[in-house]
């Protein structure tokens, strides 16, 4: 049996109103601004920015200064900042918070070359440094600091520890993606090191992690206890899940899927917003990837798939949607 949603509950950090905490997963190469837009649209609550280097941002890098680029329809906005040097990531921290809500910090990221460097996961081993870091941070800045974490490196469980010592730092809230490093993100999430979480530290808990619909959002909390929820790779291409969340979690009726005609207006639009934000040349080449998520579910995919591997304008984008047939979907 599906557990029942409820009531709208609010959900706070600080002073920060975040509706029902229904956050958009920082995620490198898709959560860009205009994926943002879209979702925030959707009736995602909170968005946070793909993960952005504190070092690169102490050498003025000038590609990494675009990352913290954010509209006004956005907000609340985060960014998330990673390193593992306490004193660049604060001074990094009071240069950016007048542009955001909060600043999230990446203890979660997999991925070798940043584990190599002792930066995102590499960091769970080590409380007595999340601390400093985020004992650093809070001190630098007046936003709400949050630190985003996942159950462990390998087989070990190291979240509840981290997550301790992250709000002994002054961490506002944690977010807690149930997998591992060593998963990276096969196998299935274990939701009850949220539930440990939860139960083990007084600041919001956010819970990540294998949430493909609103039945799983509502799931998740009432399995884990934890006060908002996270969607990373299940919103490529389906922003829609936000509705459906929102949607659940109220107890409301669900809404309907998004027809074809939604669907390419959507396409278009996010098109329309990636080249204004990185030029066609970018723009373009940026959305092929993010085309590839949207045409899952209809047949005829692959052949679309081939001719957008081509498209090198806007104008080619609306061309190829208004030959694109709409009767194609596959029906679940």
């Amino acid at each position: 049996m599906v557990p029942q949603g409820g009531q709208k509950t609010v959900m706070r950090i600080g002073e920060l109103d975040l509706g029902q905490g229904v956050y958009l997963a920082p995620m490198a190469g898709y959560t860009d601004k205009s994926f943002r837009r879209i979702c925030k649209r959707m009736g995602c609550d909170v968005v946070v920015t793909e993960m952005v280097s504190a070092k690169a941002l102490s050498y003025n890098n000038e590609n990494t200064w675009k990352y913290l680029d954010a509209d006004p329809e956005e907000a609340p906005v985060f960014v998330q900042l990673f390193g593992s040097d306490p004193e660049i990531l604060a001074s990094q921290a009071a240069r950016i918070e007048a542009r955001f809500a909060g600043i999230d910090v990446n203890m979660g990221c997999p991925a070798p070359k940043v584990f190599r460097n002792h930066e995102g996961s590499a960091l769970l081993r080590e409380p007595e440094t999340i601390y400093r870091i985020i004992k650093a941070m809070t001190d630098a800045v007046r936003v709400p600091v949050t630190v985003k974490i996942r159950k462990g490196i390998q087989e070990d469980n190291l979240a509840v520890e981290a997550a301790l010592a992250a709000q002994e730092g002054g961490a506002s809230a944690v977010a807690v993606h149930g997998r591992t490093a060593a998963q990276m993100y096969s196998g299935h999430a274990d939701w009850d090191v949220i539930r440990q979480v939860k139960e083990a530290v007084s600041i919001p808990v956010i819970g990540n992690g294998d949430i493909h619909s609103g039945e799983d959002a509502v799931r998740m909390k009432a399995e884990t206890g934890c006060d908002g929820v996270m969607v990373g790779r299940a919103a490529r291409g389906n922003p829609w899940i936000f509705r459906e969340i929102q949607a659940a979690l109220s107890n409301e009726p669900m809404p309907e899927p998004p027809g074809w005609e939604e669907l390419r207006q959507t396409i278009l639009e996010h098109g329309r917003m990636i080249c204004e934000e990185k030029g066609e040349y970018t723009g373009m080449r940026e959305m092929r990837a993010h085309m590839g998520f949207y045409i899952r579910g209809f047949r005829g995919s692959s052949r679309l798939r081939g001719a957008m591997q081509h498209l090198s304008s806007y104008q080619e984008l609306v061309e190829l949607m208004k030959a694109f047939p709409a009767d194609d979907r596959i029906e679940d």
